[in-house]
């Protein structure tokens, strides 16, 4: 086996996921030269990873990426990505390929019909399905998120700028999530901020900033908000600091685990069955899931909504902070 193309387009998370195929793929067929194709806005996700020889990025052109792919003659293709458009680029190229069994009917009867048939297997675990023809196995090693050097004056700034919650010890609190009926309100975060005795930095984007605000305002003050101020990588460097994090299901969550933190993830709309929870590689009593349970209308998508289509938000607005507070003293200890 020569050349290999591993298909993964979007999203943050679901790239971090892809992580241990690909270490497998480079450690047990090491004469292979891995390429990925992905979109432009994830090339950075495998930018720094030891294992890829060359990054393909799509952006629009099928015919386009599809006669830069034709050049590479591979050997076989692992799709990760599995849709419509990975079909046509897996006919057009004509070479072998595998892919990963995604489940869309048995996420459709306990998304719409609320009937559970789905098997509890890790998505991770799913990857790994694509490559098996090639005699690839897990290495149950868990994910990996590549970082810059230590040097790197990007980081050397992060580390000056939270140099006392460096050094006193920190909870890392993800308050960001593309859906907003994946992310945990202010009040709850503001709550759970409150009963914990470190001091506190929160995560996301710069669409989250004045969330951030809000909560570090309603907050004691060992609460800081560095939504918007970070790179991903500075995001991701400061979060392998932490004492332990608190998630929603976002990508984040899937770096944290990467870094084998202690997690608790909060859960909305989405649910732990749809095999997408943190990947612990032998540290799962380290993780928690905090749900609330008994409600009919979970889960009320597979991805996520702007509002709640019940009006009431009962998976966020009910959730235990006394319990996540708790659980997460508990886990960093």
């Amino acid at each position: 086996m020569k050349k290999i193309l591993i298909i993964r387009f979007s999203s943050i998370g679901d790239i971090v996921l892809t992580s241990p195929v690909i270490r497998c793929l480079a450690m047990q067929l090491p004469q292979a030269e891995l390429h990925v194709l992905t979109r432009q806005s994830n090339r950075q996700l495998f930018e720094l990873n030891p294992h890829i020889s060359k990054i393909h990025c799509f952006e629009g052109s099928l015919k386009t990426i599809i006669e830069q792919l034709r050049q590479e003659q591979y050997d076989f293709v692992v799709d990760l990505h599995k849709n419509l458009r990975t079909f046509r680029i897996k006919k057009a190229l004509k070479r072998p390929s595998a892919a990963f069994p995604k489940l869309n009917f048995e996420k459709y009867l306990l998304v719409r019909l609320g009937i559970d048939r789905m098997p509890d297997v890790h998505i991770v675990d799913r990857y790994f399905k694509a490559v098996e023809p090639l005699g690839v196995h897990n290495d149950g090693k868990g994910l990996e998120y590549y970082l810059p050097a230590d040097d790197d004056p990007s980081l050397a700034g992060v580390s000056k700028k939270f140099s006392a919650q460096l050094a006193a010890g920190f909870y890392a609190v993800v308050i960001g999530g593309k859906h907003k009926t994946k992310i945990l309100p202010v009040e709850k975060v503001t709550e759970v901020c409150n009963k914990l005795r470190l001091p506190v930095i929160l995560f996301g984007g710069q669409e989250d900033k004045e969330r951030g605000d809000r909560i570090a305002m309603y907050s004691t003050s060992h609460v800081t908000n560095s939504c918007g101020s970070l790179s991903l990588n500075q995001s991701a460097w400061l979060l392998k600091q932490a004492t332990a994090v608190m998630t929603n299901d976002t990508g984040m969550m899937h770096i944290a685990a990467a870094f084998q933190k202690p997690i608790v993830s909060v859960w909305g709309n989405t649910v732990p069955a749809l095999g997408m929870t943190p990947y612990m590689a032998g540290n799962e009593h380290r993780s928690v899931l905090a749900e609330v349970s008994g409600l009919k209308c979970r889960p009320c998508s597979k991805i996520g909504f702007n509002n709640c289509p019940r009006g009431h938000f009962h998976c966020m607005v009910k959730q235990d902070t006394g319990m996540i507070a708790s659980e997460l003293t508990r886990i960093s200890q």
